[in-house]
């Protein structure tokens, strides 16, 4: 009964780990997509040269 529910407890473990990574993943190309798309639309500032669209 115990090497069952340890083999459970891991099958529960692993499918939680691989749905959050699964998530982290997504997560990463949403703000690499967000990151490249603000060199792409940044503005120019009132000096005429390119800003910056972050502010970090």
């Amino acid at each position: 009964m115990v090497p069952l529910l340890l083999v459970l407890l891991l099958a529960l473990i692993l499918f939680g780990a691989g749905f959050a990574l699964k998530a982290l993943w997504w997560i990463a190309v949403i703000v690499l997509v967000v990151w490249l798309l603000g060199f792409v639309v940044r503005t120019a500032d009132s000096g005429g040269r390119k800003g910056r669209w972050y502010r970090w």
